[in-house]
């Protein structure tokens, strides 16, 4: 028996060997960049919501623009929870926004990896020191 004939088939083991984890990498490096996807997404849509509730005149109002922006802002808004607005909304004070949404790693099964993972993000904006509020929400 020859050396060549001693290896044939060894292509066919490794492959076999080496594809699973292959594959395992590959969905792994799909579900960081679903991750990091989101979160980018979440992390703009927070900032643009927190400015736009930054500029009404109610803590009501500023929460209602808040929402509009971030469904705007995000991929799927029916995986998020509506906008959190916290703060003082006075002449001068700061107030924050936080923006929960879920990342789907639907199809990702053969990791282990749960359905979904919550992601929350804040930011928050000051108010105009020279602007008058409405005294009610």
């Amino acid at each position: 028996m020859n050396p060549s004939e001693r290896e044939r088939g060894s292509m066919a083991v490794e492959m076999v060997i080496l594809a699973p984890v292959m594959m395992a990498f590959v969905l792994l490096v799909v579900a960081c960049g679903r991750y990091v996807a989101v979160r980018g997404d979440i992390e703009a849509a927070s900032r643009d919501a927190v400015r736009a509730a930054s500029l009404e005149r109610s803590a009501g109002k500023g929460t209602a623009a808040a929402d509009r922006v971030a469904a705007v802002a995000v991929e799927h808004p029916e995986r998020c929870a509506p906008a959190e607005l916290t703060g003082d909304f006075v002449a001068g004070g700061t107030i924050t926004i936080t923006i929960t949404c879920d990342v789907s790693y639907a199809g990702l099964g053969l990791l282990g990896l749960p359905g979904s993972k919550r992601v929350s993000v804040s930011s928050s904006a000051p108010m105009d020191t020279h602007k008058e509020f409405d005294a009610q929400p």
